[in-house]
């Protein structure tokens, strides 16, 4: 199994010969956001098929959809659908909690997830989902979420793929984790090996016109420190936005 952190929740899952990406945000600029560093754009090569967890702007972005290619089988929360196949996406997959498909070897699985999934009043809506990925190793990409009451009911998994932070200075309105809640996730989950994403990636303009905001750098210190109190059976592996790990 290779990990690569791309940034941000984009995760390129490279398992038994099949290589998935999620929530793909690959842009340098996204409306207020910048980007901390770029994409290197060899975790994004071979990619077999997109997971989209919900169609918040910072996990459905349809211009980096439209780098990869609109012939790229997208996995999208159930209602968000209609959204691609404006866009002349022709391979689009809707899925719902509980429903379980396969992409190539893997069997994947949609699990809940606890966060608000629309565009705004007026846009596409659907809900949140994570996925768990399952062939000679296990995968559970959370997505972006809260903790929630089935959260010990995904299943022992070899890799969690754990959201920490988010873009801003404190994690604003909806469900998130921050590294303490995080680490309890990761106490009910019981992955062997917890890798952190969602932090260090994007910072909103105004915050980094002299230098970059400290706390794209803080959150996996303090998530590595909470888990070794709360789950330390769990290894956890920080990786750099950008760097690989193969496990």
């Amino acid at each position: 199994m290779r990990i690569d952190y791309v940034g941000h929740a984009t995760v390129t899952i490279d398992l038994d010969g099949v290589r998935l990406l999620t929530d793909p945000v690959l842009r340098n600029r996204v409306a207020h956001l910048k980007r901390r560093g770029r994409v290197n754009n060899d975790a994004l090569r071979g990619i077999d098929a997109v997971l989209v967890s919900h169609g918040h702007f910072d996990h459905l972005d349809v211009p980096s959809l439209e780098k990869l290619g609109k012939d790229l089988p997208v996995v999208v929360p159930a209602g968000l659908g209609g959204l691609l196949r404006q866009k002349r996406f022709r391979s689009v997959m809707e899925v719902r909690e509980g429903e379980t498909f396969r992409i190539g070897a893997l069997s994947i699985r949609a699990v809940p997830a606890e966060h608000a999934g629309s565009r705004g009043p007026l846009g596409a809506s659907g809900e949140s989902l994570g996925y768990v990925v399952e062939g000679s190793r296990s995968v559970y990409f959370a997505g972006d979420t809260d903790l929630f009451e089935a959260m010990d009911e995904i299943g022992k998994v070899d890799i969690g793929l754990i959201p920490i932070w988010g873009w801003g200075p404190t994690l604003g309105r909806g469900g998130h984790l921050d590294p303490r809640r995080a680490a309890e996730a990761v106490r009910r989950i019981a992955p062997d090996v917890a890798i952190p994403i969602h932090w260090g990636t994007y910072f909103p303009l105004h915050l980094g016109l002299r230098r970059l905001p400290a706390y794209l750098d803080r959150p996996p210190v303090e998530f590595v420190v909470a888990v070794a109190e709360v789950a330390p059976d769990t290894v956890v592996r920080v990786l750099q936005p950008g760097e690989r790990a193969d496990l």
